[in-house]
């Protein structure tokens, strides 16, 4: 009876020690494979492909013909002209906005200097004499104190969040387009941002200045 249960103790630790080895290798064949997949998603997401059947935004939106696909480019290209137009219409908001604020602080308010006379009168003015062409002209300079901080208002404040917002959606909708390392994408986005700037660059220099 005694070596019948060590041969059955033994059959028994056989088993467990193969089944261990099975569990063993099979976990090592899954990190293998999981590790195979993920270094092939990588080298497809950091090379550029051709694929028209490639997916933007969600896998509902996948171009299955030539056709598709040539829309979506065209979408991409509105986008950027878009995106390009909302800074030239925060650009020109943003001046407005500062005119008005420059409008509010230099009206006259019984009690008060005018400005001239606050120059005049400021310890920072100092009196300077401009020579051009033989002509000289006395001049007031003052120098800066500090940077002026312009206050929050409700007209004001509310709308350039809102347009921050909007330009920020736009934005990151175009870099996910790039994200897909998709040529056709690539190439849309850059050429609606070329066709945006050409469009309404202009403006958002001219309020720059």
């Amino acid at each position: 009876m005694d070596d019948m249960d060590m041969s059955t103790t033994a059959m028994a630790m056989d088993m467990t020690a193969t089944g261990s080895a099975v569990a063993a290798t099979a976990t090592m064949d899954m990190d293998m494979s999981s590790s195979s997949s993920m270094d092939s998603m990588m080298t497809m997401m950091a090379v550029f492909q051709t694929n028209i059947n490639t997916s933007l935004y969600s896998t509902s939106w996948t171009p299955n013909n030539p056709a598709t696909y040539a829309a979506t480019c065209i979408f991409l290209i509105i986008l950027g002209i878009v995106f390009r137009a909302i800074v030239a219409f925060k650009a020109i908001q943003e001046q407005k906005w500062f005119d008005k604020e420059l409008a509010r602080r230099y009206v006259i308010v019984n009690g008060k200097l005018p400005v001239s006379e606050q120059v005049s009168t400021d310890s920072l003015a100092k009196r300077m004499t401009l020579t051009e062409n033989g002509v000289e002209e006395d001049v007031m300079v003052v120098k800066k104190k500090h940077t002026h901080v312009r206050p929050w208002r409700f007209s004001v404040d509310p709308v350039r969040a809102f347009i921050d917002m909007i330009l920020a959606g736009v934005g990151y909708l175009l870099m996910l387009a790039v994200m897909t390392m998709n040529v056709g994408y690539f190439i849309s986005v850059l050429g609606g941002t070329f066709l945006g700037s050409l469009i309404c660059g202009r403006y958002a220099l001219v309020a720059e200045h």
